[in-house]
């Protein structure tokens, strides 16, 4: 568990918190991944299925970036990230049928909807949608939407047990510690969530790779 407390240490006002980095990190590796399958396929394979979260251009603000806005101004615990990127994990778990994706098209509204739903049910105090919507960067009316789906899609199973919370935050920790470490010379070096990752604290997480 004291890798947890580390991870989810709020930092100083101007920094952004650990756990908000290493998702960051994690969602745009899997969002650049996901593009380049999609482009190499984009000739065998019918276009994507319809899905509120699936924007129709791709947002001009990168997901680092996205990520940093809504740390700076959502006021949220740092906790609620790793709860977040649980509900991101169930959604595209429960979503394969649909074939949701996480890609440049998707992510940002994925993210800003989980970390809503994570606020909500974990901080005692939070904005409200309205808020939320202007962060994020949509209308009150494509919040209010998205929430609903993403609730749906989740099935409503909004708790966490410390035990998944805690596998959650060790996935986390990796992403820091593959960000961190130098590049080994003649090795390429694969941090959690990809396909051929064999670690037991990746395997839970496939899902997001999918």
């Amino acid at each position: 568990m004291a890798e947890c407390e580390e991870l989810v240490e709020s930092g100083g006002a101007e920094e952004v918190p650990r756990v908000v980095a290493a998702l960051a990190g994690i969602l745009e590796r899997v969002a650049e991944r996901n593009d380049a399958a999609a482009a190499a396929e984009l000739s065998a394979v019918a276009a994507p299925a319809a899905s509120a979260f699936r924007a129709t251009t791709k947002p001009g603000i990168s997901v680092r970036a996205y990520m940093a806005r809504i740390a700076r101004f959502a006021g949220c615990s740092p906790a609620c990230y790793v709860v977040a990127y649980v509900y991101l994990d169930r959604l595209l778990r429960r979503g394969r049928r649909l074939a949701l994706a996480v890609d440049s098209y998707s992510v940002h509204r994925l993210l800003i909807t989980a970390v809503l739903a994570a606020v909500k049910f974990m901080d005692d105090i939070c904005y409200n949608n309205a808020y939320f919507a202007k962060v994020g960067g949509i209308s009150l009316v494509e919040m209010n939407y998205l929430e609903v789906d993403f609730l749906f899609g989740v099935g409503f199973d909004l708790n966490v047990a410390p035990e998944t919370f805690a596998d959650y935050c060790a996935v986390l920790q990796s992403e820091l510690l593959c960000a961190e470490a130098p590049p080994p010379p003649l090795r390429l070096q694969h941090c959690c969530l990809s396909d051929d990752d064999a670690g037991a604290g990746c395997s839970a997480q496939q899902q997001l790779a999918a």
